[in-house]
């Protein structure tokens, strides 16, 4: 139980440090999140730079509204989200909003479920950010930070059918990918 109290404590006395502007905190708490969220940002971005340059702008406001944060919630999620929020930021600036509706979307499905387990995190990443922005972005929303069609579509400014027509068009895309990559 002392463990618990005192990593609370240190985690607030590292917030108020970093809310005091305090360099050694800023970089504490920055070095120990760059990690996982520089992951979170690569899934976005089209590139290492520009995961970089999402992650750099997400900690620029994560410092700008710690205050904001309340302690006894993960730390760990609230920045996630943040960076979240900045990369979706990000594809909105640098995408033109094109609305592709399509009549219909058609369920897939993988016949071989070994096609992803035979590739490397780094080859499935890579393979994400071969997607266009737009497909990219609506594929890691809806895979994986799990907002529904409609929390995308009021996020991006887009319709819902768009946002389904992005997931469809990204999966079939991301299947074609790993299929060739298992073919050479």
């Amino acid at each position: 139980m002392d463990i618990a109290l005192n990593l609370k404590k240190e985690e607030t006395d590292l917030i108020s440090a970093c809310i005091q502007k305090e360099r050694w905190a800023q970089k504490k708490l920055y070095e120990s999140h760059y990690g996982k969220m520089m992951g979170v940002c690569l899934r976005y971005a089209n590139s290492k730079d520009d995961a970089q340059d999402i992650l750099h702008e997400g900690f620029i406001k994560v410092f700008k509204n710690l205050s904001k944060y309340q302690v006894g919630t993960s730390l760990n999620a609230w920045i996630r989200r943040i960076m979240v929020n900045t990369s979706i930021d990000f594809y909105r600036k640098s995408v033109r909003k094109r609305t592709e509706d399509i009549e219909q979307a058609y369920d897939l499905s993988v016949n071989d479920a070994d096609a992803i387990s035979q590739m490397t995190e780094e080859e499935i990443l890579k393979s994400v950010q071969t997607l266009s922005p737009a497909y990219r972005t609506v594929f890691n929303l809806y895979v994986i930070e799990g907002f529904s069609h409609k929390e995308i579509a009021d996020q991006l400014g887009i319709t819902e059918s768009t946002s389904r027509s992005n997931l469809v068009k990204a999966r079939m895309k991301l299947k074609a990918i790993m299929i060739s990559k298992r073919l050479h």
